[in-house]
C-alpha cells in the first residue's frame, strides 16, 4: 500500500506526571474515513491536538506523507494540508456566517476558488445558505457545528480532523452532520473522525480504533467493529 498520508508511530503525550498518550500507532491513508472512538477521557481529543502541535508528543512521531512533523508549528501545519475541526464549535459568534467561513480562507488568496468553495459549503449545509447575513452567535448548537465543519473546509485541506462533531446534537442533527461528513468522504477528502458516537461514525468510516485510558485496545475495518461483541456491549448498548 502506498505512504499513509498521516502515521502516528508510538506516539506518547505526558500532561505532568500524567501518562495521558501511550504507544499510539494509528494510519491514515489517502481518501480514507478512520475514526477514533473511546469514552470521554480516553485521549482521543489528546491525540489531534497533538498532530496538530497544541500539545507536545512525550515519545513516539508524527509523520506526514513520510515525513516528521517534529518541530513545525501549528500555523503551518494548515499550510501543508491538515486541518483541525475543534470539540465545542468555537464559532465567532459576533461575526456573521459569510465572515465567519471567509475567515478560514485566511491563508489563501485564490479569490475565484475562495468563492466556490463557500458555494460548495452552502450547498452541503443548505441552512448555513439561509443565514449567510446572521451572526453566527444566534445560530442554534447544530448549525454552529455545521459553520464549524464548514469554516475548516474553507481551508482546503487534504486531511480534516474532527473532533466530537455530534456532541451536543439533536439525533436529527447528528444524521445530518454524518451525512455531510460521508459525502465529504464520497468526494475524496480524508478524515479522522473522533466520536463517541461509535454507532453513527462505524456506519460511514472505512476503519476505526478504539482508544481507552491512552492506549489503543481494537482496531480494524468498521464493519468487523461494528459487529464485535465487546465493542458493541461497552459503545453501542447491546450484548
Amino acid at each position: 500500500m502506498s505512504t499513509p498520508l498521516l502515521q502516528l508511530q508510538g506516539l506518547g503525550v505526558r500532561y505532568g506526571s500524567v501518562q495521558a498518550l501511550s504507544g499510539i500507532d494509528l494510519t491514515v491513508h489517502q481518501g480514507e474515513l478512520v475514526t477514533l472512538l473511546g469514552s470521554n477521557g480516553a485521549g482521543k481529543s489528546t491525540t489531534l491536538r497533538a498532530i496538530s502541535a497544541l500539545v507536545p508528543a512525550s515519545a513516539g512521531q508524527i509523520l506526514w506523507r513520510g515525513a516528521a512533523l517534529a518541530g513545525v508549528p501549528a500555523h503551518r501545519l494548515l499550510k501543508l494540508g491538515i486541518g483541525h475541526c475543534p470539540e465545542g464549535r468555537r464559532v465567532l459568534s459576533r461575526q456573521s456566517v459569510a465572515e465567519n467561513l471567509v475567515l478560514g480562507a485566511y491563508l489563501r488568496r485564490d479569490r475565484p476558488g475562495i468563492a466556490a468553495d463557500l458555494e460548495r459549503c452552502y450547498g452541503l449545509f443548505p441552512r448555513l445558505a439561509e443565514r449567510r447575513g446572521q451572526l453566527a452567535g444566534g445560530l442554534s448548537g447544530g448549525e454552529q457545528q455545521m459553520l464549524a465543519i464548514a469554516r475548516a473546509l474553507m481551508g482546503r485541506p487534504a486531511l480534516l480532523m474532527l473532533d466530537e462533531p455530534s456532541l451536543g446534537l439533536a439525533p436529527k442533527l447528528v444524521g445530518e452532520v454524518m451525512a455531510a461528513l460521508a459525502q465529504l468522504h464520497r468526494e475524496g477528502l480524508t478524515l479522522l473522525l473522533v466520536e463517541q458516537n461509535a454507532q453513527a461514525a462505524l456506519e460511514i468510516a472505512n476503519r476505526g480504533y478504539v482508544l481507552e485510558a491512552g492506549q489503543l485496545t481494537l482496531e480494524g475495518p468498521a464493519r468487523e467493529l461494528l459487529a464485535n461483541p465487546s465493542l458493541r456491549a461497552a459503545y453501542l448498548g447491546a450484548g
